[in-house]
């Protein structure tokens, strides 16, 4: 589930970077912010993969790899789409889409510090070694409060992303995808030139 949701993230991070990079053929900073997301979108989604195929049971330094990578890069990608709301508003973007995306970067940003503080005193050494493969604790355990501290702002940040990628709902209303198919033989094998061009068909039927 975690694979399929990192292939729908990148699917999403390239659709909207399609969209700004037409909004905004001509503006040198956001082009360049615009790129800048998408490489930090992806290299979350990579993280999330990685998370999603080495358990921190089997082999956690990959583990630790891909959870760093996608809550840092993912947080990064949250912040540079704030930039990008707040410098196409009021004329592209609206101000109430700009403030929810501050207000949901602030959450993250909170989430992030406070499971960063936690998880280094959890694991400084006064709580015991080998923390990370515990699976079960109990609440009289050392260090159960810093652990469900550490959880907590973990899945708080998973729904400030979540609540962030709601946001492009209104975004993406406005936007159309299509498959364009060029037909240059008859066959597989025939090097004539095909009488039928440009025939295009919809991405989606709408029969569905």
């Amino acid at each position: 589930m975690l694979n399929i949701t990192a292939v729908l993230g990148i699917a999403t991070m390239y659709v909207r970077y399609k969209q700004v990079h037409a909004l905004n053929p001509e503006e040198n900073l956001i082009i360049k912010l615009n790129k800048a997301g998408l490489v930090l979108g992806i290299l979350s989604c990579l993280g999330l993969s990685l998370v999603a195929n080495f358990q921190k049971t089997t082999l956690l330094i990959a583990h630790l790899c891909g959870a760093i990578l996608t809550f840092g890069m993912g947080s990064l990608y949250m912040f540079v789409q704030t930039i990008l709301s707040y410098k196409m508003q009021p004329k592209i973007h609206s101000k109430q889409v700009f403030w929810i995306r501050f207000v949901l970067g602030i959450w993250c940003g909170v989430s992030a510090f406070s499971m960063l503080i936690c998880s280094s005193i959890l694991h400084s050494g006064h709580f015991g070694n080998d923390l990370a493969r515990k699976l079960h604790w109990n609440p009289e355990d050392k260090g159960y409060v810093l652990h469900m501290v550490t959880t907590a702002a973990e899945w708080s940040m998973s729904f400030s992303f979540f609540g962030f990628f709601l946001t492009y709902i209104r975004d993406f209303q406005k936007i159309s995808l299509r498959v364009e198919a060029n037909l240059h033989g008859l066959t597989l094998y025939d090097t004539a030139p095909c009488p039928v061009s440009n025939e295009r068909t919809p991405l989606l039927s709408r029969d569905f």
